[in-house]
């Protein structure tokens, strides 16, 4: 749904601030060791990226121009590469310094690393080795060290900043190099350890906007449902943040009434639920293009580079690339971390709507620039964050599972979110982590060697 704030009746400009089929990437891993009976599944297979919707195929054949065949091969190489990434992650450990997705088809894997040594054992895993410099906890700790100056001084100029992977620095993007300058200062930095992009339009929110169906606020904004999600056997939605707060009431595309906000935080992050009451029912549904729905089966994170695709009501299907995981907006209302950053375009009426790459959940619209006649960049805020913090279950079409449970037992639970590198224990057996993902019911350990390695 779209939804489009209706309290000044005029539509907002946005003026600132997106069987391994694959060529190039062989099987290089075995499958892990299974109780179960019958062959291990694909990461393909377990993230549904072998069955994809017409509507997912035809968006990304328009958008990033690709052929038929080349948009299938593309989500297929993405689910296979990210588990690929996920061992490599866990072998490498403090050397890993990050994995991306390169080519037409997703058809190359880059993994970097700060030793050369492991090379033979990044390419024997079907990938391409980057040599860098700067270790991962090097660049975090600098982009942690800008949040918190961000804290103490204005960002107005100096909206944007992350981690580049794939270049291996952190970036603050501002409306001048002066600008850029002193933020780095105020975060005591050395100006040469972080690269400055001069932007034309800074960030804003997209509180025009809407992803499938529009649901008003209090009678007299409108917003966007992202996914749907349960607590318990309570139903609702997941939006954005900045579209309501705590008890604010929401009534339905139709006008009728629908529920209330349970929880919203914005700024910080740019997160919401709602739970709704009768006749409202929760589907694992989201929009795609020409009227037709894309089933929702998990919320496996994406790689950077991966293909996805975002619904909203004002421009309809369109889809991009994942560009940056972890990124810092300063909005006019307020800062916002840990969005990602896209390609896909956007325009107002779309926010709060869902960004799903292949049928994995990723995320609801933020914010952005530009607009679908001469492109832009948008953000989402992650989906799992959302479903950890409020205890949200996403719902999917594969099957129900039990309400979310704290994080702290290291026992596999189906609910719960986990976050690439963590480890637990499932029937007696010690597994790690490939993936960040919410446990889907059917996606144990055991069967599910896409999202976890047997250590």
């Amino acid at each position: 749904m779209v939804h489009r704030h209706a309290v000044t009746g005029r539509r907002v400009a946005l003026t600132a601030l997106g069987a391994l089929v694959a060529t190039g990437i062989p099987a290089a891993v075995a499958a892990e060791p299974t109780p179960a009976a019958g062959p291990v599944p694909s990461a393909a297979q377990t993230l549904g990226a072998d069955r994809p919707s017409a509507p997912m195929l035809r968006a990304l054949e328009r958008d990033l121009g690709l052929t038929p065949a080349q948009a299938s091969r593309r989500l297929v190489n993405e689910a296979e590469a990210g588990t690929r990434a996920g061992r490599l992650r866990n072998a490498l450990g403090e050397r890993f310094t990050g994995a991306w997705l390169r080519g037409t088809t997703s058809q190359e894997l880059m993994v970097a690393t700060t030793d050369a040594a492991d090379v033979p054992a990044i390419e024997a895993q079907g990938a391409k080795a980057a040599v860098v410099k700067k270790p991962l906890a090097d660049l975090r700790a600098a982009k942690q060290k800008l949040d918190a100056a961000a804290a103490r001084v204005s960002t107005r100029e100096t909206p944007l900043w992350y981690v580049d992977i794939p270049a291996n620095r952190v970036v603050v993007e501002a409306g001048s190099k002066a600008a850029a300058a002193a933020f780095v200062k105020a975060a005591g930095l050395d100006r040469k350890s972080v690269s400055v992009k001069v932007m034309k339009n800074r960030p804003r929110l997209m509180e025009d906007l809407t992803g499938g169906d529009a649901y008003y606020i209090d009678g007299t904004a409108r917003c966007s449902i992202g996914f749907s999600v349960t607590k318990g056997e309570q139903e609702g939605f997941a939006s954005a943040g900045h579209c309501g707060k705590p008890g604010a009431r929401t009534t339905g595309y139709n006008q009728a009434a629908q529920g209330t906000f349970q929880a919203s935080t914005f700024p910080g992050k740019d997160m919401s639920w709602v739970a709704v009451g009768d006749p409202w029912t929760a589907t694992p549904h989201v929009k795609g293009e020409g009227g037709q729905t894309v089933e929702i089966t998990g919320s496996v994170q994406a790689l950077v580079g991966a293909a996805v695709c975002r619904s909203g009501s004002t421009t309809g299907w369109h889809c991009g690339k994942v560009e940056q995981h972890d990124t810092s907006v300063s909005y006019a209302e307020g800062r916002v971390d840990g969005l990602t950053q896209t390609t896909v375009c956007a325009e107002p009426g779309d926010s709060g709507g869902p960004y799903v790459s292949g049928v994995q959940a990723q995320g609801v619209t933020s914010g952005g620039t530009g607009d679908c006649t001469t492109g832009g960049t948008t953000f989402y805020q992650p989906v799992n964050p959302l479903l950890s913090v409020f205890g949200l279950t996403l719902k999917t079409a594969e099957a129900e599972t039990p309400a979310p449970q704290d994080n702290v037992a290291q026992t596999w639970a189906a609910g719960r979110v986990y976050e690439a590198g963590v480890m637990v224990t499932h029937a007696g057996v010690r597994y790690q982590c490939l993936q960040t993902h919410q446990a889907q019911g059917p996606w144990a350990p055991a069967g599910t060697p896409a999202l976890w390695q047997r250590v």
